[in-house]
């Protein structure tokens, strides 16, 4: 039994629901595995975002990170909460404008953008570029001349300031292949670039110190560094930003030990952080800005398996097998992520055994929850592993030439296919035969 499931989750058959749909339903019409998102939730998470900068009365943009969950469906939802998106490939911006996303509300991040792609970002009237090195301020600067165009810019710095999470996920301390560094002074060097160039519009600076962070004080004191290097740049440049990006990284609740703040809350502080920092150094308040990509995806994420074969061997965990593993969601194997399933048919059921929830793949690591506590299964069931809406599709392989599963979206008692699940023709479709002649 998960503390996350609620008692309005639960239909008149002791079902678990989904957006007001029977996961058993749900997983008879589209098979499994299947992941099926709640769009009310990544509607009420956007609105309470938004609420926190309105209730400050400050200028904002709410941005979501599309790399955690990225297809036309899911732009389409954000743009009708009129959020912002950020992209990090010309594949995300090309699915951006697939969806007839505002591209003036889209800004493009990434530590080696191509040629390539920054000329489709200005070609295509990309609202901001987040500059991330030297090689790429000259690149855009050639793209910008070729188009006798302009663009609104924003710097990422790292700050020297390292969020408390697994290591493969922290982004903000000085050894960070991200951004540019303050305290060798390549962070001013290139402002000055910047500022040289009139077809650069400089308009704020970026930092993002990691992801699941469940402490404050890190966003706090990244809040204030930010504001300091306004100040800073203020008295040596005659330079104010206009916009302070603080990230995102917000963590969640993925399993009953997890106890973050309301991701609004974490917000909440970072604003008035930066009122009170802006007001003690004499700045104009700027535009604050946020990035929230696993906070508004995740909890809204679930993904049904069907349960297989299971191996006993005494004296040792048993094995129990589903239809889907890392090849749908690498974040167990490859950073220890933790989740919590149910049994859907029984979410309150009582937990009887803890067994290894092991995935299909050819992989002695492709375990999905190393300790799931469960009720007794069989051959047939349907489990729901919870808050998978992050980084779990969007990370998906096509490994043992598996295909990657459908994607559901559900939303008032109604569900609809957003992304079809890969046949076996579609794992062949860019093969070519090879001829030695």
């Amino acid at each position: 039994m998960s503390e996350q499931v609620s008692n309005q989750q639960i239909n008149d058959e002791g079902h678990l629901t989904i957006g007001g749909v029977d996961a058993l339903a749900l997983a008879k019409q589209y098979q499994t595995p299947l992941a099926v998102y709640d769009v009310s939730k990544i509607r009420d998470q956007i609105r309470r975002f938004k609420s926190v900068f309105e209730d400050n009365g400050v200028d904002y943009a709410v941005t979501y990170a599309s790399k955690a969950f990225a297809t036309i469906a899911m732009y389409q939802v954000v743009d009708q909460e009129g959020a912002h998106i950020d992209v990090v490939s010309g594949g995300e911006l090309y699915t951006a404008l697939q969806a007839n996303f505002p591209a003036a509300n889209i800004s493009f991040h990434g530590n080696n953008k191509s040629y390539d792609e920054l000329e489709m970002a200005i070609e295509n009237h990309v609202g901001t570029i987040v500059l991330d090195n030297f090689h790429e301020i000259e690149q855009l600067s050639d793209v910008l001349e070729k188009h006798d165009a302009s663009v609104q810019v924003m710097m990422r710095i790292t700050p020297g300031i390292s969020a408390h999470t697994h290591e493969y996920i922290q982004t903000g301390q000085e050894d960070s292949k991200f951004g540019f560094d303050l305290k060798t002074g390549l962070a001013d060097k290139a402002l000055q670039q910047v500022l040289a160039n009139n077809r650069m519009n400089m308009i704020g600076i970026h930092a993002h110190i990691g992801s699941q962070i469940f402490e404050l004080n890190g966003f706090q004191m990244a809040a204030e560094k930010l504001v300091d290097i306004a100040a800073e740049w203020r008295a040596k440049y005659d330079y104010q930003p206009q916009v302070i990006n603080v990230g995102g990284g917000f963590g969640i609740r993925y399993t009953k030990d997890d106890n973050p703040l309301a991701p609004e809350a974490f917000v909440d502080a970072i604003v008035k952080t930066i009122k009170q920092r802006a007001t003690d150094k004499g700045l104009t308040m700027p535009a604050v800005w946020i990035e929230p990509g696993r906070s508004i995806a995740g909890p809204a994420g679930y993904t049904l398996y069907t349960v297989g074969g299971r191996k006993d061997v005494e004296g040792l965990t048993s094995y129990l097998t589903v239809d889907g593993g890392m090849g749908d969601n690498i974040r167990p194997a490859l950073y220890q992520a933790e989740y919590e399933a149910v049994l859907a048919s029984d979410p309150f059921a009582k937990t009887t055994e803890t067994v290894h929830l092991a995935g299909k793949y050819c992989e002695s690591g492709d375990i999905l929850i190393d300790q799931a506590h469960l009720p007794a299964t069989k051959p047939g069931d349907v489990l729901a592993m919870l808050d998978t809406g992050a980084y779990g599709y969007s990370m998906a392989s096509n490994y043992n030439r598996n295909g990657r599963p459908a994607v559901v979206f559900v939303e008032n008692g109604k569900s609809q296919v957003v992304v079809k699940r890969e046949t076996y023709a579609d794992l062949t479709r860019l093969d070519q035969a090879y001829d030695p002649e």
